[in-house]
């Protein structure tokens, strides 16, 4: 097996270059690593918690 190493300096365009990588993936592929990241935060609850807030607005 051959080892394959890419170096480069950490700049400002980094985000762009993550931005770019991302888009360059198809929707199925972005929609899965969401769903990842939310597992990996949330843990294996089925839907994210829906969070209501009811405000009382006074009149003028």
């Amino acid at each position: 097996m051959e080892r394959i190493v890419t170096r480069r300096r950490l700049t400002d365009n980094e985000e762009v270059e993550n931005l770019r990588f991302w888009l360059s993936r198809p929707p199925k592929e972005r929609v899965a690593e969401v769903e990842r990241l939310r597992r990996q935060y949330y843990g294996t609850i089925p839907r994210l918690e829906r969070t209501v807030r009811i405000v009382s607005l006074t009149e003028r």
